[in-house]
């Protein structure tokens, strides 16, 4: 297994290996303010979370949480924040639909929460950013990457860990093209996660001079998808691109029947779908079968403290996003002496960069009560926000499926945005 990790600088179109991020405007994360006019908070710190529990994204609700557990425990075994422990307010995000997000959102409110962490779908989370900032406080997603977020209008109290889509289709696009294939077909959901994928996957990959033969989107709410595969089938694709969520495990067997499946046909997933399939389908289903998604390499003893957390973890999806989100939010609040929404939103941005580098919550909180600038370095990656707060460095892995149905990883690439 190969494990080797590239740092590249996005710029322009230069070769069929290059990779391009371009930098998005929009309204600034963390607009600072003067510390009169941003509102007191309680004194008591209280981190919601908006991770699914149920739905076609649960797989990812379990490492979620063991993030934001695992930040906890060791911000309150440090102190907790400004004297006082941090408390916690839990809440299903549900599936990767709004049907269940804003009641959630309202229990979180009512709980007092000061950060909500999530949610984890990008349409879920732009189905209830407005309630959520409309109330001071902060959203801080571990997961979101639809390009939507780098010019939403959201007051500056919108941040997330994960990397914008332009990144990961830049990535995924030219994987595609590496390996070889001139003609690539897509499918993918038919909402802000899946659309805004899709076309920079599309983007990157007429860009280097490949042709995008069918571009195909469903519903979320779809059962079956017998037109959409005949479509696929009709472009007579050499790889295929599947953007999706849990309707992987339905999408596949259709590619099968049509005689498109990953046996035939060069496929590739996204990080909604980059799953343990092994009790989903036979032995060898998705053999070769390569994927992407946002994330520096695990390493083994983060590992080993996510399981100390939630010993039944098979996925660690998202889990180090959620935890450096959690610790930065905390660091912040310490940074404004004050823990509303409004107070961590204006500290954001300036602890994730340019001051001393720090890597612990202990560690950083030392830092900051010295009076010291500080710059927290996460588990994830480097996580310096941008002023739209996403991040401007980040890593994408390229994974890829063995006989028994799950992943390894190939390689990690780290791009900075110019």
């Amino acid at each position: 297994m190969k494990r080797s990790t590239k740092t590249i600088r996005f710029a322009a179109v230069a070769a069929a290996s290059a990779l391009v991020l371009a930098a998005c405007g929009g309204s600034d994360s963390g607009d600072e303010k003067k510390a009169d006019s941003v509102a007191k908070g309680d004194g008591v710190l209280t981190v919601g979370t908006l991770l699914p529990q149920t739905g076609d994204l649960a797989f990812l609700g379990p490492p979620e949480i063991a993030g934001v557990d695992l930040a906890l425990k060791q911000i309150n075994d440090a102190g907790g924040v400004l004297g006082k422990p941090v408390e916690k307010s839990k809440a299903d995000s549900g599936d990767g639909t709004p049907k269940i997000a804003p009641g959630s959102v309202d229990k979180l409110l009512s709980a007092k929460s000061d950060v909500i962490i999530g949610a984890a779908s990008s349409s879920v989370s732009l189905s209830v950013i407005d309630k959520i900032i409309s109330a001071g406080v902060v959203q801080f997603s571990p997961a979101n990457t639809s390009t939507a977020f780098d010019t939403y209008d959201d007051k500056g109290l919108y941040f997330r860990t994960a990397p914008s889509d332009v990144l990961q289709g830049n990535v995924l696009g030219n994987l595609v093209l590496q390996d070889g294939a001139k003609n690539v077909a897509i499918i993918a959901r038919q909402e802000a996660y899946g659309e805004a994928l899709a076309d920079n996957v599309e983007k990157t990959i007429k860009d280097q001079g490949g042709t995008v033969g069918a571009k195909v989107l469903y519903s979320v709410d779809a059962t079956t998808y017998t037109s959409e595969i005949a479509k696929l089938k009709d472009a007579k694709p050499d790889a295929i691109v599947v953007i999706a969520f849990n309707e992987t495990t339905k999408i596949i067997p259709g590619l099968e029947a049509a005689g498109i499946g990953p046996k035939d046909v060069q496929t590739y997933f996204v990080d909604g779908n980059t799953a343990d399939y092994s009790k989903d389908f036979p032995k060898g289903t998705l053999k070769g079968v390569k994927a992407t998604y946002p994330g520096a390499e695990l390493k083994s003893d983060f590992k080993d403290q996510l399981l100390s957390v939630n010993p039944d973890l098979k996925d660690f999806t998202y889990g180090p996003e959620s935890f450096d989100a959690t610790i930065m939010s905390a660091l912040a609040a310490e940074a404004a002496k004050n823990d509303s929404g409004e107070a961590i939103a204006s500290e954001l941005i300036k602890i994730s960069r340019d001051g001393e580098s720090c890597t612990t919550y202990e560690e950083c909180l030392a830092l900051v009560k010295d009076g010291k600038d500080i710059d927290y370095d996460g588990v994830s990656g480097p996580v310096d926000l941008n002023k739209t707060g996403s991040p401007s460095k980040a890593t994408i892995g390229i994974f890829e499926f063995g006989d028994d149905n799950t992943y390894k990883n190939l390689e990690y690439i780290t791009g900075v945005v110019e």
